[in-house]
């Protein structure tokens, strides 16, 4: 049922899908005839003496086999280009998605059980899909046309054949069903080594910082060896099938042999119609077995193509809007909105009212989990407001369009992101039509110029993944100076200059307010030095707005904001008083 609905992503190959199992099952048919020019060799060539008969029909035997391995790569080629495409729309669609999707699905999905979905499942959906397109129907087709032409050469002979491939079904499928569970749960750790893997990759400097390399190991080692007990426990049982169905098989030849014998005995049969019985027998075995692991196959392939389907039923919970601005003033007011995350009990935010006119630089400051980085991300509405009003030039950002609001906001995250290419190709994620001289302007604004200018090629320097050949402080710079170069109505700088010294952070915010057609900016801030000379400065406490106001309003009236200058700022505490 699942796979039916992700069959739409196969649209454009239903020529392949056709064309892929017909000639499998021409390479099939090719392949029921070879036992039947086996036993003319045996009955004809050999028995007669006649050694140009026998090269003869090894010509035809190695036609066969030819014209059989021709329509077997062709069809590979047709299931695999089918298979191929299938997986790369279905990854195309699961990314799409995925980045249309609201920071609260994301949030609850994780970004371990995304890249999952992305890669290894998508990747059993592929196998799946063309075994399914190579062996669905050739197999069957091989197993009964093996006991037809079977009946075609002697009906009592053909009756072993009747009676041994529902035995072998049953043990084979038998086998199948008892280790399909098992393979889900090996899918499954072998998810959270997955997962374990690239947590540990990505934070191996926090490891090494907190000297915490051995309990990772020791908590790696449990999962793999979890894992290695669980795969060794479905392969005991899926390796019964061999010895198994090879025991059956081989008693039904005896018992093959023994009636053809007396058949060839009594001129019934000759021995090369038994050889090619023999030869039927052994076919429907190796049919048998692929149809097996094409089943188990199938079975991975449908848990996955769920897993990812799930990701593709996920809707944002964010409506969007139909406003589309031509510009942004820059003006923002928050009337009595709440915030609260998805699975979080209490609310984030608290009735936050205030407003921030045009040009403005509000700071806002508290201690850790006080709200902070919540109120900014509800501007350009990467999060919702739970309850209140959040508008942007006197229009409820919810009716906005979410590209084209978020094109007019500059934001600047609390962990500055670079990606991997060059310091030019970064900066033009602020705008694409930016020239070099736009480019220029922002680095110098940021305070970049001059780490740009010490780069080998300057703005075509490379940047590695995660801008990790820069220091803290430069991939701050660098990340703000890629938000100016958008010229945004409103900037939203997260904390994202906790690396620069107190004189470069000045500097920056002095540059920031001198620009022409400056921003209303917003300084998330830990440090009462960056928000000092803010316009407006909001100081939160346990998701409440505790105070508002300038630097000296809120010295005089506000003690939370007391408590962090004069912790940072202990020699005024005198002059103060």
């Amino acid at each position: 049922m699942v796979l039916k609905k992700l069959l739409k992503y196969m649209k454009g190959y239903g020529k392949e899908c056709v064309l892929g199992p017909l000639f499998k099952l021409l390479e099939a048919s090719f392949e029921l005839l070879v036992p039947l020019v086996v036993a003319d060799i045996v009955d004809k060539g050999i028995g007669s003496g006649d050694g140009s008969y026998v090269v003869k029909m090894c010509i035809v035997m190695i036609g066969l086999g030819v014209i059989g391995m021709v329509c077997a790569f062709t069809a590979q080629f047709f299931a695999a280009k089918a298979a191929v495409g299938f997986s790369t729309r279905l990854r195309h669609a699961v990314m799409e998605h995925i980045l249309g999707l609201s920071y609260t699905e994301i949030d609850t999905l994780g970004t371990s059980t995304m890249v999952t979905r992305m890669t290894s499942d998508i990747n059993q959906v592929q196998n799946g899909v063309n075994l399914t397109l190579r062996l669905l129907l050739r197999s069957p087709f091989v197993v009964f046309g093996a006991m037809i032409m079977a009946f075609t050469i002697d009906f009592q002979a053909a009756l072993v054949f009747a009676g041994v491939i529902p035995v072998l079904c049953l043990v084979v499928f038998g086998i199948m069903l008892i280790t399909m569970p098992m393979y889900k749960m090996v899918q499954a750790g072998l998810d959270k080594v997955t997962s374990a893997t690239r947590q540990n990759l990505t934070g191996v400097r926090v490891l090494r910082a907190f000297t915490m390399e051995g309990a990772e190991k020791k908590a790696f080692g449990e999962r793999t060896e979890k894992l290695m007990e669980d795969q060794l426990s479905a392969g005991r049982i899926s390796n019964l099938m061999n010895p198994v169905t090879l025991v059956i098989v081989n008693l039904a030849v005896i018992l093959l042999v023994n009636i053809g014998a007396v058949k060839v005995e009594g001129g019934v049969l000759t021995q090369g119609l038994v050889i090619a019985l023999y030869n039927y027998m052994s076919q429907i075995l190796v049919e048998l077995v692929k149809m097996a692991n094409l089943i188990i196959s199938m079975t991975k392939a449908a848990a996955c193509a769920s897993r990812v389907e799930s990701v593709l039923e996920l809707r944002s919970s964010q409506e969007n809007g139909t406003i589309v601005p031509e510009k942004l003033v820059g003006s923002v007011e928050f009337r009595d909105v709440t915030a609260k995350y998805r699975g979080a009990g209490e609310a984030s935010l608290e009735h936050i009212s205030f407003s921030a006119a045009p040009g403005e630089t509000v700071g806002i400051i508290g201690g850790t989990g006080s709200g902070k980085t919540t109120l900014i991300n509800l501007i350009p509405r990467l999060y919702d407001a739970f309850e209140g009003q959040v508008l942007i030039d006197g229009v409820d950002a919810r009716e906005y369009d979410l590209t084209a609001l978020r094109q007019r906001i500059g934001v600047v995250p609390q962990k500055s992101v670079l990606f991997k290419g060059t310091i030019r190709k970064n900066l033009l994620w602020g705008s694409r039509e930016a020239t070099d001289g736009d480019l220029w302007r922002a680095l110098e604004t940021a305070q970049a110029r001059e780490v740009v200018k010490s780069k080998e090629g300057e703005l075509d320097a490379e940047v590695a993944q995660l801008g990790n050949n820069f220091s803290g402080g430069q991939r701050q710079r660098l990340a703000i100076a890629r938000a100016l170069v958008r010229k945004p109505a409103i900037l939203i700088l997260d904390d994202s200059a906790s690396a620069l010294d107190y004189a470069t952070d000045a500097r920056l915010r002095k540059a920031i307010r001198e620009m022409e057609q400056a921003p209303t900016t917003f300084i998330v801030s830990q440090r009462a030095a960056s928000v000092r000379y803010a316009d407006r400065i909001l100081v939160l406490d346990d998701g409440r707005l505790v105070g508002q106001g300038t630097h000296e309003e809120l010295l005089l009236s506000c003690p939370v904001y007391q408590e962090i200058y004069y912790s940072q700022f202990p020699k005024e505490v005198s002059g103060h008083g």
